[in-house]
């Protein structure tokens, strides 16, 4: 296990979870299932208690340790999308029996959030033209999954689909 590894408390869902996580991102994969050797609230001997898995390279470890507590947006994961085609399989699948918000966070199955970002959106806001940036996150705030279109589009200050031009104050 590494020095620092974040862990995600589930009620019996670890091992589905971390499968489906991994089955996500490239340089993935489910590392060690552990089980019970006591009961517990979380488990009874035998029952997976732990799964250490590694998600893009980042290790986790993913308990089930019952229902005493849940998950809530005070902390997510960011995924960087290299293209909108990467946000769009991504957002997908996570909102698939989960819960979409705005600006690219959602919920998933697992009670898990997330923040499917565009990695092109926080290069615009890292641009330091305060005007451009404005504009694109106005647009980004009345989204739910990022279009990187529309948020280029209002970074340049052109008109949305279907829209006038932004103020290009």
């Amino acid at each position: 296990m590494a020095k620092i590894t974040p862990c995600l408390w589930f009620d019996g869902k670890a091992e589905e979870a971390a499968h489906f996580y991994v089955s996500l991102l490239p340089d993935s994969q489910v590392d060690v299932v552990l089980p019970y050797s006591v009961e517990t609230a979380g488990g009874r001997p035998g029952d997976v208690m732990a799964v250490e898995f590694t998600l893009a390279g980042q290790p986790y470890l993913a308990l089930n340790g019952g229902p005493i507590f849940e998950f809530t947006p005070a902390i997510s994961f960011a995924i960087a999308c290299a293209d909108q085609s990467e946000v769009d399989r991504l957002w997908n699948a996570l909102t698939d029996g989960g819960q979409p918000d705005r600006c690219g966070w959602l919920k998933d199955r697992y009670g898990v959030s997330w923040q499917i970002v565009s990695s092109e959106a926080v290069a615009m806001l890292r641009s330091g033209d305060t005007e451009k940036m404005k504009r694109m996150t106005a647009a980004m705030f009345q989204m739910a999954k990022p279009d990187i279109a529309a948020l280029r589009r209002a970074f340049e200050g052109e008109a949305p689909e279907g829209g006038p031009a932004p103020d290009r104050a």
